[in-house]
């Protein structure tokens, strides 16, 4: 979903883009990458390649999550360094933060935390590409490797639907069908009381372009996303609301939520000068006519 926003987004047309395929360019195999990067020498890099999901993904598999998402994140910063490309954007993830840290979340709050048992796989594997990075930096002068840790995303070319699905797709689709097949009633897992923080992803393609036009001047580490949250409940009845849907929400109390909070603190965010464009209402209309026109 990110790499399809990025190459999609206006400032695209400003760049020459090699956007390979994994059949074109097997992350998991180093002497792939090697040959790729000697190849073609890439100016700059834009890592948001891996395995991805929601709560029931990531319970399902964790060896995966941890392994595939290291051994990618290992072999395209090392084989970067190797082939001395300086310039390196490393998408991490909010899951990195400690699950009981207070929010909002601040950068320097990584590793200071038992981290959330549902992803936790995915998370030691962000936070390994993360700390690569900047021992990188600490031993090259002159490279900038960075990492952008977005808040959750939603919108085009998101998965909807199947146990990849994160939330807002999910919501999506249960809120669809339940409207097309005349349902009373839409579950929903815990109480809805959790807070959750949804940036539309075109909105973290304007970002990436940004932080390549800035990327000396980038912090190590940078929050992306709104600033403020909203309640599991508040995504349901929105959704609701832009599909037409008047049925009744019914909280199952015995399946997991993850984290009672993730939101991140945007105060670097700020200082370097970005903020996000796209309301909730807007993004989610936006995310539901993909759903209706491309979603799978």
């Amino acid at each position: 979903m990110v790499g399809r926003n990025i190459l999609e987004f206006h400032k695209s047309r400003e760049y020459q883009i090699l956007a390979p395929s994994s059949s074109e360019l097997n992350l998991l195999d180093k002497a792939s990458v090697n040959d790729y990067l000697s190849k073609h020498l890439p100016d700059a890099i834009i890592h948001c390649a891996g395995v991805v999901g929601g709560i029931q993904a990531n319970i399902d598999n964790p060896v995966r999550f941890l392994s595939d998402n290291t051994i990618m994140g290992n072999n395209i910063i090392i084989s970067a360094v190797e082939h001395g490309i300086k310039n390196f954007l490393n998408m991490g993830s909010s899951c990195m933060y400690p699950r009981d840290a207070l929010n909002p979340l601040k950068e320097n709050m990584i590793l200071k935390g038992e981290l959330e048992p549902t992803n936790e796989g995915y998370a030691i594997a962000k936070v390994f590409t993360t700390k690569l990075c900047k021992y990188v930096n600490q031993e090259n002068d002159g490279y900038n490797y960075k990492t952008i840790i977005p808040c959750n995303l939603y919108g085009k070319y998101d998965s909807f639907g199947s146990n990849k699905s994160h939330m807002i797709p999910a919501v999506i689709k249960k809120i669809h069908d339940a409207k097309e097949n005349n349902l009373d009633s839409v579950e929903i897992w815990g109480d809805g009381e959790a807070r959750r923080e949804f940036m539309y992803a075109e909105d973290i393609a304007d970002f990436t372009y940004y932080a390549l036009e800035n990327i000396k001047i980038m912090p190590q580490d940078i929050n992306v996303g709104l600033g403020f949250d909203y309640t599991i409940n508040e995504y349901y009845q929105t959704v609701a609301n832009i599909i037409g849907y008047k049925g009744l929400f019914v909280h199952d109390l015995s399946k997991p939520v993850g984290m009672k909070q993730k939101l991140i603190d945007d105060t670097l965010l700020s200082e370097f000068g970005w903020k996000h464009k796209t309301s909730l209402e807007d993004g989610i209309n936006k995310a539901y006519d993909y759903y209706l026109n491309k979603g799978i």
